[in-house]
């Protein structure tokens, strides 16, 4: 052990001096806490726009992991509805949803342990370990297949190749896309976020377009090498170039064991966090049923045309001259890039909280009003482009919504660095508890349409999981502060009148956190703050050549002051 500073030992001259400095030094003793406020503090003198040709490249080929993990799992529409009309024609609609949410159950599952690996610094075996799995699955997928249009395929092979293989390489992706790309943009985190985003919604654009086209030109098993193809070529680009910034700090937990190493507790005394968590939740309930059963509503509707059999629904009477249902999936998705761009850039001046209530609050109008009345291929069309816009907000801002709540939480000059320390990990916690409904929430919706045969089923589903969602959304807005730095509570209390007893309730609340934080502090200070004087052990263990009254912090010699 490496002895004190004289000069740290002389500033301990009082007992209020001292206390003050154990609770400086409680919060800032961690050493990952350390490592990550020294290297913001480098970052500061970067300059705005980072200079080299590595970290441009290495954003694009983060635009590549969320193209191979998000995207794939936005362009399943396409996959279930060849499934429906030909090798998986006998299932039910639950299990052929379940094939999807189990890409992206998956994908949130393991966001979490994924996240702190990469904080750990372990990026590179994240990312090869998704490399491996995501193009080796989409090729076993083509071996597992019938080649005979007309044969049926077996459902447990479909749905261990595609949704269990390749869901779990995804997972690898996701993070990292982001993590990754922000290392090298500490001024510019939100562009390059957003820029890596739009992977998602363009692949969700190309790989429809590719597997529909390379279906009807050679079969559906080469079109599946040929998305294949497209995945590996994309994935060895992301294995050479998508490697984290080297000056960027990685700091290792003590034990890997231990729950605070994956777990933030104090995240689940935030009522912020927490109703926003349950906002995320609902969202994944309702929001992939509709990517995965568009296609077929479309056919069914008599809006869309697709090939094979299993129209069960009885086909309305219409004049419309229907599209291939493959091409709705894709305006939607090229929709969503639109949104992702702009309603990010538009929420940097109103606040991403407030633009993603806003766009999930038209999401689910849009789900529950003009796609359940949609009565033609133009309604049809309109309802894609309207909610790709709005959806692609909505599935993108979670990440800057956690940023802003933990903004809010850490907002003095002591504790500021911390919401930075905590985004990536309250960013894992929420995604991974949002697991369990993207995967119940198509399986049910899917279910639903079996039981009832009508699409209406899965409209409302949708709809009103949507509208809980923005519900939530907005009381974890309540507890947050304006611009003004007024609480909401605030504001509304004096709009109804109690203004008294809102001003009453929270000085309660502040008397009761400060005389908690004295007792704390008093509590803690026996054991933070040392003696004056060195024990004889330290005294010979420090400095054995030294005499008695050097070594003694309240001794001086002439004017020379010897601590």
């Amino acid at each position: 052990m490496a002895p004190p500073s004289i000069d740290e030992k002389g500033s301990r001259n009082n007992s209020r001096a001292t206390l003050a400095l154990s609770n400086t030094t409680s919060r800032t003793a961690s050493i990952e806490n350390m490592s990550i406020s020294s290297s913001q503090d480098s970052h500061s003198d970067e300059p705005s726009w980072p200079r080299g040709w590595r970290p441009y490249i290495c954003s694009f080929a983060c635009f590549f992991l969320m193209f191979n993990s998000w995207g794939l799992v936005n362009a399943y529409g396409t996959f279930a509805s060849y499934y429906v009309g030909h090798s998986l024609r006998n299932q039910d609609q639950l299990e052929l949803n379940l094939i999807g949410s189990t890409q992206s159950f998956l994908v949130l599952l393991f966001s979490a342990p994924v996240g702190r690996l990469l904080d750990a610094g372990y990026a590179r075996w994240v990312i090869m370990i998704g490399a491996f799995l995501v193009p080796f699955g989409m090729f076993m997928l083509s071996l597992a297949h019938p080649v005979d249009p007309a044969a049926t395929a077996n459902y447990v092979t479909i749905w261990l190749t595609q949704g269990f293989v390749v869901g779990l390489g995804m997972a690898f992706f996701f993070v990292s896309s982001s993590q990754v790309a922000a290392t090298w943009f500490p001024h510019r985190k939100g562009l390059v976020v957003g820029f890596v985003a739009c992977g998602a919604s363009v692949a969700g654009v190309v790989y429809p377009t590719v597997t529909r086209y390379s279906i009807d030109a050679f079969g559906f098993n080469n079109a599946v090498h040929v998305v294949a193809g497209v995945v590996s070529v994309t994935v060895v680009f992301t294995v050479l170039f998508a490697h984290p910034n080297p000056a960027h700090d990685h700091p290792k937990p003590q034990s890997w064991s231990a729950l605070k190493t994956w777990v933030d507790v104090d995240a689940f005394h935030n009522k912020a966090f927490c109703w926003f968590t349950a906002a995320v939740a609902f969202l994944f309930l309702g929001f992939y049923p509709i990517f995965f059963n568009l296609e077929e509503w479309a056919a069914v509707s008599g809006y869309g045309t697709r090939g094979g059999s299993r129209m069960s629904m009885e086909l309305p009477q219409s004049d419309n001259k229907p599209l291939e249902t493959f091409w709705l999936l894709t305006i939607m998705n090229g929709a969503s890039t639109v949104g992702r761009l702009t309603m990010a850039a538009f929420s940097d001046k109103t606040g991403k909280l407030n633009m993603h209530i806003a766009s999930q609050v038209m999401s689910c109008l849009f789900v529950l009003i003009l796609w359940s009345l949609a009565s033609s291929t133009t309604a049809a069309i309109a309802f894609c482009v309207l909610f790709g816009m709005t959806s692609g907000a909505v599935i993108g801002l979670p990440p800057a919504s956690i940023a802003d709540i933990l903004a809010c939480t850490y907002n003095t000059p002591e504790n500021k660095h911390i919401s930075h320390t905590k985004l990536g990990q309250w960013t894992g916690m929420m995604y991974s508890i949002a697991a369990i409904p993207s995967l119940v929430g198509p399986v049910v919706a899917g279910h639903l349409v079996t039981v009832y045969e009508d699409y209406i089923t899965v409209q409302m589903w949708s709809g009103c999981s949507l509208f809980v969602s923005a519900l939530c959304m907005i009381a974890s807005r309540y507890y947050l502060p304006c611009a003004d730095g007024e609480r909401v509570g605030a504001k509304v209390a004096r709009k109804l009148g109690k203004e008294e007893e809102w001003d009453a309730r929270e000085k309660a609340k502040v008397v009761t956190s400060e005389s908690e934080a004295d007792v704390t502090v008093i509590s803690q200070a026996t054991t933070r703050v040392p003696s004056q004087n060195l024990s004889r052990d330290t005294r010979e263990r420090w400095f054995p050549a030294m005499p008695a009254f050097v070594a003694s912090p309240t001794r001086t010699r002439g004017d020379d002051r010897m601590v």
